[in-house]
C-alpha cells in the first residue's frame, strides 16, 4: 500500500507549492490518456486545436459538463502544478495518476493566471479557461481524502491547487523540459 500524504503534511508543503515561478516555469511531464485508466508518458507531444493532445482521448471521451455530452472545448487540456502533485502523489512515478496531461512548474493561481491568460509551451500557445478543474472520487481513491480536501474549497480553488483547464490557441509541438512562459496579450 502506498502511503498517502496527510492534511498536515500537505499544509506544511503549501509555501513550497505557492513558491512556483510566476512568469516562466518548466514542462516536467506530458501524459496522454489513450483510453480510460491508461496513461502514456510522452517526451514530445503535439497540441492540435481540434483534437487536443494528439494520442489523448479528450475528444472521443466527451464530457458530462456539456448538454450534448461532447468534449468540452473549455477543458481541452488539464494542467497541474508539479510541486503540488509531487507532494500529493508521493513522487514522480505516481504523478500521471492525477489524470492531467501537462505537469508544469509555474504558479497556476487565479491571481497569477486569470481566465484568458496565455502560456507558451514549445511552439504552442494555450489559454487558461474559466472552467474549474476540481477533484473527484478517482483523485481521492488514488491520493486519499486528505489530498482531495487539500485541493478543494474556496482558497484551494483560487490557488488552482487541483490544476487548471485550458484550450489550444496555437497548435504546436511541446516536449518535456520546454519553458512554460506567460504571454502578454
Amino acid at each position: 500500500m502506498v502511503n498517502q500524504a496527510t492534511l498536515q503534511e500537505l499544509d506544511e508543503a503549501l509555501q513550497h507549492i505557492l513558491a512556483s515561478p510566476a512568469d516562466e516555469g518548466r514542462l516536467e511531464m506530458i501524459s496522454a490518456r489513450p483510453s480510460v485508466g491508461v496513461r502514456e508518458l510522452l517526451e514530445v507531444g503535439e497540441l492540435d486545436a481540434e483534437c487536443g493532445l494528439v494520442g489523448d482521448n479528450w475528444l472521443d471521451r466527451g464530457s458530462n459538463s456539456t448538454p450534448d455530452g461532447t468534449a468540452n472545448p473549455e477543458a481541452q487540456l488539464t494542467l497541474i502544478n508539479t510541486r503540488l502533485i509531487d507532494v500529493v502523489a508521493g513522487g514522480k512515478t505516481r504523478w500521471q495518476l492525477a489524470g492531467d496531461q501537462l505537469f508544469v512548474d509555474i504558479d497556476l493561481s487565479h491571481d497569477n493566471l486569470s481566465p484568458g491568460a496565455l502560456l507558451s509551451i514549445g511552439s504552442a500557445i494555450i489559454e487558461l479557461t474559466a472552467a474549474p478543474h476540481t477533484g473527484c472520487v478517482k483523485f481521492a481513491s488514488r491520493f486519499g481524502h486528505d489530498a482531495l480536501r487539500f485541493v478543494s474549497g474556496p482558497e484551494a480553488m483560487q490557488q488552482r491547487r487541483r490544476g487548471a483547464n485550458a484550450k489550444i490557441i496555437q497548435p504546436g509541438r511541446i516536449r518535456v523540459g520546454d519553458v512554460v512562459r506567460k504571454v502578454e496579450a
